[in-house]
């Protein structure tokens, strides 16, 4: 509990936190969802958008986790992950905020997008 309130308290203004992520190779970490969202845009003007915002595009696993705890604070839309389909490099996954599940779109497809930052578990 130490830990959350630690995080929490490193929120900045429109920021909600999103819940630890467990790490397969990598460290747990926390995720923060950064406030502010761009509709109508292709994957490449998205991950702009994210960069822009000193954020990144949520991974899918990260796109789970804020459908699962923070789906309040997304339209019920399709958002762009950060992550192509492993052997269609032309398809990017993507996660719909209506109905919960994830699919593949051309990086043409004009979605929303959300950006994140991730804060290193202790």
């Amino acid at each position: 509990m130490g830990e959350y309130m630690q995080i929490r308290g490193l929120l900045q203004e429109g920021e909600k936190y999103a819940g630890l992520i467990l790490g397969k190779e990598e460290p747990d970490y926390h995720l923060v969802l950064l406030p502010g969202e761009a509709a109508d845009v292709s994957w490449p003007a998205a991950a702009d958008w994210a960069a822009g915002h000193d954020g990144a595009l949520p991974t899918r696993r990260e796109l789970a986790l804020l459908f699962a705890n923070l789906r309040d604070a997304f339209e019920r839309n399709w958002y762009w992950s950060s992550e192509p389909h492993a052997t269609r490099i032309q398809l990017v996954w993507g996660q719909n905020f209506a109905s919960g599940i994830q699919t593949i779109y051309g990086r043409p497809y004009r979605g929303h997008a959300r950006a994140v930052r991730r804060i290193n578990s202790a």
